[in-house]
């Protein structure tokens, strides 16, 4: 099918993965079924204003008598609830669907996507973080395709064409995945005691919304993409490492057996990975610039420091024990973040918090969806105490 014959949906259309997509929509001339948001009404009725969708879905009740005073007039159905959104995502007329809501908010909407055999672009980690298993299955299942958007995962991805089996990396071809990140801005800050909120917030090359900018500034997105990785491409944790690379350039790349190593390079753009998760398995024309190497220099590659950021061995230890343990780190993750972004806590509160949930994780080793869910809101609704 071509890419302009396949009506999108964009789960979180008023973030910023949300709002790349739409741009790059926009260029290839894709056509948008449905738009979701939660709160951000005049945004999201502004989008809805100009790309014209059938359906436009707000997640958040309050949000719901606006947005139908926004749009009135306007031919397009408003809908809300998580029931919308997963109507959103399952609908036959939809040939793709780009998972950007933040956080464990998203599975159950991206999970439908999946089941309704859609192309999954997914750029939030969550789903596969807490249900990996699950949606792999379900997409082998229901010929589903999951393409990863987030920048280094789709590096991985384009690094192993031609060596992807049926269910990801040809593992006896594959030494190594090499997740490269920026290091975040605490990078050279070795007494984490007192950093501040505005500190964590100033990523020194990406431009992404509060919460990932937290989890950038712990390392906390390293570690949710190494589990992500794991389903993604079919390989155990142990097979995946992480390094700093502050230029942000090489986005990741793919050791092999034969002890070549094949990197995927291009400027800190999300519009790139995202184009391709549309697009694939054509790469198209774009007006975004490949980087100019006479003038970038030197790049860098060094060890993340485990010490000052436990976040990275506590995604091995919660992938290697399995079950609802990425779940509840996850679950924690984003209850410690909140508190910080809201002033109730320090930043090394979040390791602390996070560490602490893990030592409490139940074991489950195959567990279902609801398990998930529940296990999901347990540890929300204990953190929120």
């Amino acid at each position: 099918m071509s890419y302009r014959a396949r009506a999108l949906t964009i789960l979180g259309a008023t973030g910023s993965i949300g709002v790349n997509t739409l741009a790059v929509a926009k260029h290839l001339g894709i056509p948008i079924h449905a738009i979701t948001g939660h709160s951000k009404i005049a945004l999201l009725a502004q989008q809805a204003r100009e790309f014209r969708p059938a359906l436009v879905v707000v997640s958040d009740p309050a949000a719901y008598a606006d947005m139908q005073r926004e749009l009135s007039g306007t031919g397009i159905r408003v809908a809300c609830g998580a029931e919308a959104l997963i109507e959103a995502a399952a609908e036959p007329a939809v040939g793709a669907v780009m998972t950007a809501i933040v956080g464990a908010a998203g599975l159950p909407a991206t999970f439908a996507a999946v089941c309704a055999g859609k192309r999954v672009c997914i750029a939030n980690k969550e789903p596969l973080v807490m249900a990996g298993n699950l949606i792999m299955a379900a997409a082998r299942t229901h010929g589903a395709e999951i393409l990863p958007v987030d920048s280094e995962h789709s590096a991985i991805f384009q690094c192993l064409e031609g060596h992807r089996g049926q269910n990801g990396a040809e593992s006896d071809e594959v030494a190594e995945l090499l997740l490269t990140g920026s290091g975040g801005p605490f990078r050279t800050v070795h007494d984490l005691h007192n950093v501040t909120l505005a500190q964590a917030l100033k990523h020194p090359t990406w431009s992404m919304g509060p919460k990932i900018t937290i989890d950038s500034a712990t390392l906390m997105n390293k570690s949710l993409e190494i589990i992500e990785a794991s389903w993604l491409f079919g390989l155990p944790p142990e097979q995946i490492r992480v390094l700093i690379h502050p230029q942000s350039v090489v986005h990741s790349m793919v050791t092999y057996v034969d002890g070549s190593v094949l990197a995927q390079l291009g400027r800190p753009d999300m519009r790139v990975p995202i184009q391709y998760a549309l697009t694939f398995p054509r790469h198209v024309a774009s007006d975004l610039k490949p980087p100019d190497f006479t003038a970038l220099g030197a790049l860098t590659f060094e060890d993340p420091d485990t010490a000052r950021f436990p976040s990275i061995s506590m995604a091995y230890a919660a992938a290697k024990v399995g079950g609802l343990a990425p779940t509840v780190m996850n679950a924690a993750n984003e209850m410690a973040v909140a508190a910080f972004l809201a002033g109730r806590s320090t930043f090394l509160d979040i390791f602390r918090t996070v560490e602490r949930a893990l030592t409490n994780a139940p074991i489950m080793p195959a567990p279902s969806l609801d398990d998930i869910i529940a296990a999901d809101r347990d540890v929300r609704a204990r953190l929120a105490m």
